[in-house]
């Protein structure tokens, strides 16, 4: 009955486990935060307008860079620490200036925490051996 709670039948893999991390997290971000963001630039911009001081074409430029490319970067596994630590950087600006680090309620930052946590843990792990790196 341990062995079964324990599921030690399972192999463990660390190297599948960050792989499944990186990609999960590359396509989600990409295809339900990034793209829209990218086809729909202007109005990104308008939106993101003095945050942070910048331009809205700025910040929307940078949102874009992080959730599309870095994110692709991810998927891959190339240059992941440097993806991931841009994606961390766009999500805690997300969690803490647009969402004001509130975790409950109609402008919650919960899933801008949730990948937040998951992207700094990929800056800190790297990206595992299966990827273009092979870290």
């Amino acid at each position: 009955m341990l062995k079964l709670l324990k599921l030690s039948f399972l192999p463990k893999s660390p190297a599948y486990g960050l792989l499944i991390l990186r990609v999960s997290l590359g396509f989600s971000m990409l295809l339900l935060h990034g793209r829209g963001k990218m086809l729909g630039f202007a109005a990104t911009a308008e939106k993101m307008n003095g945050l942070l001081g910048l331009p809205g074409n700025v910040n929307a430029g940078l949102a874009v860079f992080a959730e599309v490319v870095c994110s692709a970067l991810l998927i891959a596994g190339l240059f992941t620490r440097f993806a991931a630590l841009m994606l961390a950087i766009t999500m805690g600006t997300a969690f803490f200036f647009v969402h004001k680090s509130a975790l409950v309620g109609a402008s919650s930052g919960e899933l801008a925490m949730v990948y937040l946590i998951a992207y700094v843990t990929l800056l800190f792990t790297g990206a595992g051996k299966i990827s273009v790196d092979r870290e």
